[in-house]
């Protein structure tokens, strides 16, 4: 059997990777952090959305596991970012938007390779992108390569990290979700899913909850406009 283990925050990308992992493999776990994140109102959300998502899509939901969520707050002591302090949101010297935490995904997909290998879990899955994103380095397509070989070779395993938003925009992240789910899923991930990096869900638009300013927010913005242009039909000649 097929088993995979998807990193899921409670954000749209790793909700939309959630899907794309329920379609692909007969076993499917999920797995979340808590860094002491500024914006963990997200960690409230991914048993809203998991409960949600097994309700309304039964046939996929028949394939998840285990739920885990792991306590790494050493991260947020030592990260000094716009995510784990209430400073400004501000573009770095190092050409970083200050929500940059370094390290991160390292530190994430090194815990999640050691529990699927404790589980007998083979894949991976994170919603990570380099297409239209906020330049995180740990989000490249050459960083998850050299850190699954680094994985690999450290724990004398063959994990595969999948990356299905790597080359993609947001526009197509949500019609992604349109393909594994219909327009119920693009729903939920709407209404369910939070990105918002100042955690504010109070306010309602028409592409989800959140501030509607910060860099997440601005990309699911930026996604959603896209994603509702593309099934605008096309004018006659």
């Amino acid at each position: 059997m097929e088993k995979s283990l998807v990193l899921f925050s409670g954000g749209q990308d790793s909700a939309t990777c959630l899907a794309w992992a329920c379609a692909r493999f007969e076993h499917v776990e999920t797995l979340g952090f808590d860094y002491g994140q500024r914006h963990r109102i997200e960690l409230d959300q991914r048993p809203v959305f998991l409960d949600a998502f097994a309700k309304g899509f039964p046939d996929g939901a028949s394939r998840l596991g285990k739920d885990t969520v792991l306590d790494v707050a050493t991260l947020g002591q030592i990260s000094d970012t716009a995510l784990t302090r209430e400073t400004e949101i501000v573009m770095t010297e190092a050409g970083l938007p200050s929500t940059f935490v370094p390290g991160r995904n390292l530190i994430f997909l090194t815990y999640a390779a050691a529990l699927a290998y404790r589980r007998g879990i083979k894949h991976i899955v994170i919603g990570v992108c380099e297409t239209d994103y906020s330049g995180y380095p740990d989000c490249r397509d050459d960083t998850i390569k050299a850190l699954q070989v680094a994985l690999n070779l450290g724990m004398d395993t063959r994990l595969v990290l999948h990356t299905p938003l790597m080359w993609v925009d947001k526009a197509a992240t949500w019609s992604m979700a349109e393909d594994l789910g219909g327009d119920a899923l693009v729903a939920l991930i709407r209404e369910e899913t939070h990105s918002c990096y100042l955690g504010q869900r109070d306010l309602s638009h028409n592409w989800g909850r959140g501030c509607g300013t910060c860099p997440a927010c601005e990309l699911r913005v930026k996604g959603w406009e896209g994603y509702l242009a593309t099934k605008e039909p096309m004018p006659r000649p």
